[in-house]
């Protein structure tokens, strides 16, 4: 199972009223250079809770190769895959994100879990009708990033074989 995973409002929140817990790196950051102002709102944690997911994990983000050099050290990840976004001038007011399409190209008919802050339902009805396995598309807070909600909910899903609930 692959997981598409968003950096901006998905493991680095923003635009929340209060301030945010800063964190220290859990992991060794020697050589990585990083001088991102905001990684410290990243709670190295996360990394292993989504490895303990059990998906592919790759990078669905506008971050680039920055996400392998400055991110992943700090979450204790391996360099991961990265989706290569195509030039695009589509318009996502009137339909899908314009990360769905190609996200369900790399995905080549594999089931996946997309995990983003800007996921809407129209994005939800084109996958539905475009990709022929099990994918969710999980929205989060931007203004908390991923929570334990979020990880209950993937949990749920990815125990259930990728399905939805009956009923």
């Amino acid at each position: 199972m692959l997981l598409f995973l968003d950096v901006d409002g998905t493991l680095l929140p923003f635009g929340a009223a209060r301030p945010y817990p800063l964190y220290e790196p859990a992991f060794p950051q020697a050589g990585t250079g990083t001088d991102h102002p905001l990684l410290n709102r990243v709670d190295p944690a996360l990394g292993a809770r989504l490895t303990s997911l059990g998906c592919d994990l790759v990078w669905a983000t506008t971050w680039g190769d920055d996400a392998n050099t400055d991110l992943a050290p700090w979450l204790g990840l391996p360099r991961l895959p990265l989706v290569d976004w195509p030039d695009s001038d589509d318009d996502e007011t009137t339909g899908p994100h314009w990360k769905t399409r190609p996200l369900v190209s790399w995905a080549a008919g594999r089931p996946f879990v997309w995990v983003d802050d800007e996921i809407t339902d129209a994005d939800r009805a084109w996958v539905a009708a475009h990709h022929p396995e099990r994918a969710l598309l999980h929205r989060v807070d931007h203004r908390a990033g991923l929570t334990e909600e979020d990880f209950a909910v993937l949990e749920e899903w990815l125990a259930r074989g990728g399905r939805d609930r009956a009923g």
